[in-house]
């Protein structure tokens, strides 16, 4: 079982989207089904997806027991950065899809994952075992998986209270006018893209992303981006705001994204606790080709 009790700076949201943000593991599909079988229960009682979360109150997730998992293994390259009894981490090249999905039934992430490992966790349901957090396709970078059920609740509890370290590296178009700061501005679903986040300061869930710039040439920038909160499409959306996208960025970058051929994001380091250790664990992801050519010198 899961529990999550509501901080002020999320209470308003619909109980669907809070979960979502809260347990990157979980799909908001899959939670919305888990919330309409009633396996999601809020200060005792069962709940629906659209209703609104307030601060204090204490969120329950049931888990049903696991179906079989049946997505196909397939031999495939993982570059192990560790790996023990109870958790997994890679380094996720970019062009790698996470899990299974719509236009992406094979060549994931999870299929090799099935090849790799005899157990993987459950709690992701059958297309994402063992997936605690995802990166976008195009963004490279660390990735910590869960062999069990219980490892993935830590893990899981950890990325939501947001006691994990994430840094990331971006390359961004221009150089900001300061070179150190902190972008704290809440993002949401965008009202009529609905595929794109974007600022929201009355309706959008706290956001903080802390970046400094560690090399320039004026027209492109290395930036190291510190997390805050796991938003979707977070630094994306807030160097965007800021006025230097990522580079290679389709979505939000439009003609300042240049010529390349991925989003220039690479999730570079992160850090947690072991579950059953309880040592502090940290994590670095290589630098890849593409990403070291464009960087400036």
């Amino acid at each position: 079982m899961i529990k999550l009790e509501v901080q002020s700076a999320d209470a308003g949201q619909r109980l669907d989207r809070f979960l979502a943000q809260a347990l990157p593991a979980f799909s908001r599909a899959r939670l919305q089904a888990l919330i309409r079988e009633k396996f999601v229960i809020v200060n005792g009682k069962p709940a629906r997806p659209r209703d609104p979360v307030r601060a204090g109150i204490v969120i329950e997730l049931r888990e049903p027991e696991v179906a079989k998992i049946d997505v196909q293994p397939e031999a495939m390259h993982l570059d192990v950065l560790f790996e023990d009894d109870d958790l997994l981490v890679v380094n996720k090249p970019a062009g790698l899809v996470v899990h299974p999905g719509a236009g992406h039934q094979e060549h994931t992430l999870v299929n090799a994952l099935l090849a790799h490992c005899k157990n993987l966790s459950g709690i992701g349901g059958r297309e994402r075992p063992g997936i605690v957090h995802r990166l976008d396709k195009e963004t490279s970078g660390v990735l910590v998986i869960a062999k069990n059920d219980a490892i993935h609740r830590d893990l899981s509890k950890q990325f939501a209270d947001r006691t994990t370290g994430k840094i990331y590296l971006a390359l961004i178009a221009g150089t900001p006018r300061q070179k150190t700061g902190t972008i704290d501005a809440p993002i949401a679903r965008h009202p009529v893209h609905r595929q794109r986040m974007s600022i929201a300061r009355r309706a959008g869930r706290a956001a903080k992303t802390e970046y400094r710039v560690v090399r320039s040439t004026g027209a492109v920038s290395l930036v190291e981006c510190t997390l805050h909160s796991g938003r979707t499409h977070q630094i994306r959306v807030h160097l965007h705001h800021l006025g230097h996208p990522v580079l290679g960025d389709k979505i939000y970058g439009g003609k300042g994204a240049g010529n390349f051929a991925r989003q220039m994001l690479h999730a570079w380091k992160l850090s947690f606790v072991h579950p059953r250790t309880e040592k502090l664990m940290s994590f670095t992801a290589p630098i890849p080709n593409d990403f070291a050519e464009g960087t400036p010198k």
